[in-house]
């Protein structure tokens, strides 16, 4: 019976000892993790009241093992319970109840980390309060009969721990080893997330175990004293030396994920995909940034080396993007060499590099890199004659005649012709998107109203930025009006004749501060300035002259037509059968501007022709007529193709390209199938098919369901026509803009940098490779630098503009109704369209697009070709 009592009282105290122990372990977690919030809130990463409350550890007087989790004041010393921290500090801080609380309370950054020191052996009697610190005689055991008499958990010594200041206090230059003075019981526990360190002390129970040693967190030891000589920052440094010591002693697995060799090696090549991506925008010095490395070790990564992507693995993407780009070169019967970049659009100066970048447009829409040829400075046509040349016969040896045709942004009149009249299978023809940019520089330099606005918007910028008085004046009312202040952007000396783009940036810095400038005739500072000089008369007459804001307005609104236009061209890459209809469309919007700012037509109309005529290529003439896209109902339900909307000598132009694109003995049959096709036409359910549209779900715009189909017509239903056929199907595929891909400037400014050496420039080269088959290959485009500006500019970084885009009709719109109401009646559609697009234009919303223009669209007042 004995036996059994002892056996059930063995498992009753086993019991609850486990028990202790499992809440001892919980006590101390939640002890950590407030030890390491806190440490982390001090470091301006948390809430602001951890600067005021520190935790504590709260022992039981009978095992010693910590029992809860406590918060201490350290304004007042007042203890709370840490379930919820919060509203410990709502309560207690912000409420006023503590005496000692500021009411506006110091950064967390600028308060000093103290330690947390744990409590021991604290009674439930026990009170916690400021006090001077303890010798150490105090801490140290006591015998039995020191308290006078007796055993018992009355009299087991509970010990009021006091937590000294000098725990916060910054140590004085000469050091005081008795205030740096730790009492710790070996090993001491070392919270190394936090920094702190828990001081558990033996405390002193004449009932345990025969005699009398205290049993702690860690049994009976021998208690030793700690001097600090470097004051409470070695508390830091003695976390980590504790820690390291207890991870040898009993090595535990990585906090962090662990990864097998597939996972790391799929996470390193994405990562090395990105970085050749942003080619050049990723510095390949960043990757060995500490911080970086931190990062890859946290996620469970090794480190990448900079070596390492710049040579194997650069090398390896690069074989296998060359490969699979000959690959589909091989795959096609004929192509079109793209060259962009020779004209530079950034204002290179002599002595920069530049990059040109060569593509391989495909008849299945698709085009692939090919080359990127780094230049500095001038490059005379015959170079570039050369270059365009030895790009061609890398891709097709021998066969030459599979490269069709080149379109290139610059050397229209001496390259690309020498290379048309030396081949006469090659259609080459100048970008279209430089056409319409160039028709910016011709306005510019040729007509009166832009260099009148140029005139007076310099004499009105020099005059606000010169003078200190205005100045400051103008500045003080743009950050009354907008919030924001800064100089008017004036072009350099020279460059307002040659480049209209700077021009532009000061026409609008006037319209968009025109609020301020008027706030600045009314101010008292520009009386003063108005006696003393005479030139701020006049411009004073000028700014109060509606004529002057009118012709402002007036530019502003033409070259924004112009750059939407010539910002839609870039991203749809229209066809060679597009431009007639994208000049026509230019023409008609061009008429309504000058009737919308009572401005001469005759002279507008000239510098366009001009333009157009320096642009023009027959192939346009040809691939227009020749394009299912284009075919017209007329009245008797036939589709045929738009030749009575081309002047006598853009149908002689198709003749004579057709003829010369086939060989001698094919000349007079394709002729013959040329009558054919312009009598005939297409099958109607076929013309139908291949003019369907549908919406498109990223733009929300209406565009053609299958580009492809009307060269696969030609190819598939059209067999008939077999000479016509060749050149229809050479023609229709053709890219009518040499957009290809942007260079960024740090890469440029890398390639310039090793511009000398062989090997740097074979990595540049590479590397945008690289970087252009990939975006090139996902279809993708993206302006980071543009997308960085939307993103700055957002309020809140959120959009709320609605893009105009998606709800304002447009000419795309209309082609679907020609095959149900006709040609007469789209035309009628159209002038609607055109008369909603003369109430907006110019006035377009803050972050909204222009009107979009038409890319696609067959059916405009193409009589403007007969003048």
């Amino acid at each position: 019976m004995a036996a059994t009592n002892a056996t059930t009282a063995a498992a009753v105290e086993s019991s609850a000892v486990s028990s202790d122990e499992l809440a001892a372990k919980a006590a101390h977690k939640r002890f950590e993790g407030l030890v390491m919030v806190r440490t982390k809130a001090i470091k301006g990463k948390g809430a602001w009241y951890w600067a005021h409350l520190e935790p504590i550890l709260v022992h039981n007087s009978d095992t010693g093992l910590p029992k809860a989790v406590k918060l201490r004041c350290s304004l007042c010393d007042a203890v709370f319970s840490a379930s919820n921290p919060s509203r410990t500090a709502s309560e207690h801080l912000k409420r006023g109840t503590c005496p000692n609380f500021a009411s506006v309370p110091k950064p967390i950054s600028s308060v000093p980390s103290s330690c947390s020191v744990s409590i021991a052996s604290v009674p439930h009697t026990a009170s916690i309060s400021p006090s001077s610190p303890q010798p150490p005689h105090n801490h140290r055991k006591r015998s039995s009969g020191s308290r006078g008499g007796g055993g018992g958990n009355a009299n087991s010594g509970g010990i009021v721990t006091s937590l000294s200041a000098h725990h916060v206090v910054t140590p004085l230059a000469i050091v005081d080893p008795s205030r740096f003075t730790v009492d710790l019981a070996y090993p001491p526990v070392v919270s190394f997330a936090s920094s702190s360190v828990v001081i558990a002390s033996a405390s002193a129970s004449p009932g345990a175990g025969g005699g009398g040693g205290g049993c702690g967190l860690y049994g009976h030891q021998q208690q030793q004293q700690l001097v600090l000589s470097g004051g409470k920052e070695d508390l830091g440094a003695l976390a980590m030396l504790e820690d390291s010591v207890k991870r040898l002693k009993s090595p535990k697995a990585s906090a962090g994920p662990t990864l097998n060799k597939a996972q790391i090696d799929s996470a390193l090549d994405f990562l090395a995909d990105w970085v050749y991506e942003c080619c050049g925008s990723v510095s390949f010095s960043s990757l060995e940034h500490p911080k970086f490395k931190a990062f890859l070790t946290q996620v469970g990564l090794p480190a990448i080396s900079r070596r390492e992507l710049v040579w194997s693995r650069l090398d390896g993407k690069y074989e296998e993007a060359r490969a699979e780009s000959e690959a589909k070169i091989r795959d096609a019967m004929f192509f079109q060499i793209a060259a962009d970049g020779w004209r530079s659009k950034d204002h290179v100066h002599v002595g920069e590099e530049n990059c040109v970048h060569l593509a391989v447009n495909l008849p299945n829409g698709t085009s692939v890199f090919r080359r990127a040829v780094f230049t500095t400075g001038y490059v005379p046509s015959k170079y570039a004659e050369e270059i365009m040349w030895e790009t061609i016969t890398e891709i097709c040896g021998n066969a030459v005649q599979q490269c069709v045709g080149i379109v290139s942004d610059k050397f229209k009149a001496k390259a690309l012709r020498n290379l048309e009249n030396q081949h006469h299978w090659m259609v080459n023809i100048c970008c279209q998107y430089q056409g319409f940019n160039s028709l910016i520089k011709d306005f510019g330099k040729e007509l009166p109203l832009f260099k009148n606005v140029t005139e007076n918007c310099l004499k009105l910028a020099n005059f606000i930025n010169n003078k200190s008085q205005i100045r400051h004046s103008f500045h003080k009312y743009q950050l009354q009006e907008y919030g924001h202040a800064g100089l008017l952007r004036v072009p350099l000396r020279g460059y307002e004749r040659s480049d209209f783009g700077p021009v532009y940036a000061m026409v609008e810095d006037i319209l968009s501060s025109a609020r301020a400038l008027q706030l600045v005739l009314l101010d008292e500072s520009h009386k003063v300035v108005l006696m003393e000089e005479p030139v701020s008369r006049e411009i004073e007459e000028m700014m109060r002259n509606p004529h002057f804001w009118n012709e402002l307005e007036a530019v502003n609104c033409l070259v924004k037509l112009i750059k939407a236009m010539a910002q839609e061209i870039e991203m749809e890459k229209p066809r060679v059968g597009q431009c007639l209809p994208l000049w026509d469309e230019l023409r008609v919007k061009v008429k309504d501007w000058c009737s919308k700012f009572h401005i001469v037509e005759g002279p507008v109309e000239k510098i366009i022709d001009r333009r157009f005529k320096k642009n023009y290529h027959p192939s346009w003439a040809a691939a227009f007529v020749l394009d299912p896209l284009y075919l017209i109902r007329d009245t008797s339900g036939k589709y045929l193709p738009p030749f009575k909307y081309l002047t006598t000598d853009q149908e002689k132009d198709v003749d004579k390209l057709i003829t010369r694109l086939v060989s001698r003995e094919e000349a007079h049959i394709a002729l013959m199938e040329l009558m054919k096709w312009r009598t005939e036409g297409l099958d109607p359910v076929y013309a139908q098919a291949v003019q369907l549209k549908q919406r498109d779900p990223n733009t929300g715009k209406i565009k053609i369901a299958n580009p492809q189909s009307s060269r696969l017509v030609w190819e598939t239903h059209l067999t008939e026509f077999k000479a016509l056929g060749k050149v229809a199907v050479r023609l229709i595929f053709l890219h009518a803009t040499s957009c290809i891909f942007k260079c960024s400037w740090s890469l440029l400014k890398w390639a310039s940098a090793h511009s000398h050496s062989r090997v740097g420039r074979d990595r540049a080269q590479k590397l945008v490779f690289v970087s252009a088959h990939s975006k090139m290959e996902k279809r993708e485009f993206p302006n980071d630098e543009e997308k960085d500006a939307e993103l700055f500019a957002m309020e809140n970084g959120e959009d709320d503009v609605l893009n105009e885009e998606h709800l304002m009709p447009t000419s795309l719109d209309l082609q679907d109704r020609h095959d149900k109401v006709g040609f007469d009646h789209t035309i009628s559609c159209r002038r609607q369209v055109l008369t909603t697009s003369r109430n907006n234009l110019g006035r377009p919303r803050t972050g909204a697009a222009v009107p979009a223009v038409s890319i696609s669209s067959p059916t405009p007042g193409l009589c403007a070709f007969r003048q």
